[in-house]
């Protein structure tokens, strides 16, 4: 009797382990850690905030000298540090999976604040700040789309590619006269 493999299962994790290593190219694998990184981090913040605002768990607001440290800023600092390693890290350091998920980490605290930096006003709470909700949804969604869609995409452009370069073939002069 054949046992059921939950994606937990150990058997099942090495092969998820095995497809991300051996399946996936390096471009594949960045935007799957930074789409992940961006999706638990929105999550996990909007857990944290929702906590601090219910005044439940260990989470209380950062401030210093009296003013209230907004989220946005430390995943600003995430992306600036993400884009000194790619502007002048070492290759293996620029293609390492902790910069993608510094990558989705930061963006996702920017758009989850949004809202706030698009009026300049904090409406975390308020009606307004549903678009930053709505951003960070929309961000889910159309990355784990194209994410899952990049077979696809990756045919569609090799076709295109492949296309191009027959016509070019076909219309050069040494072709045409071999014919």
């Amino acid at each position: 009797m054949a046992t059921l493999q939950t994606p937990l299962h150990p058997s099942a994790l090495r092969r998820i382990a095995a497809a991300y290593r051996e399946d996936m190219g390096r471009r594949e694998r960045s935007i799957l850690v930074s789409w992940a990184g961006f999706t638990g981090s929105f999550a996990a913040v909007r857990a944290i905030t929702h906590a601090i605002h219910a005044g439940k768990g260990p989470f209380k607001n950062l401030s210093v000298g009296g003013e209230h440290l907004h989220h946005y800023m430390w995943g600003i600092a995430s992306l600036a540090g993400v884009g000194a390693l790619e502007v002048a890290g070492k290759e293996q350091r620029r293609h390492h999976p902790m910069v993608a998920l510094a990558y989705g980490f930061g963006l996702a605290l920017i758009v989850d604040e949004f809202a706030l930096l698009l009026d300049l006003k904090d409406v975390y709470w308020a009606k307004q700040g549903r678009i930053s909700v709505d951003l960070g949804i929309a961000t889910v969604a159309l990355g784990g789309t194209a994410f899952a869609a990049t077979p696809l995409w990756r045919r569609l452009l090799d076709k295109s590619w492949s296309d191009r370069r027959s016509a070019v073939i076909a219309r050069s002069p040494r072709t045409a006269t071999a014919t």
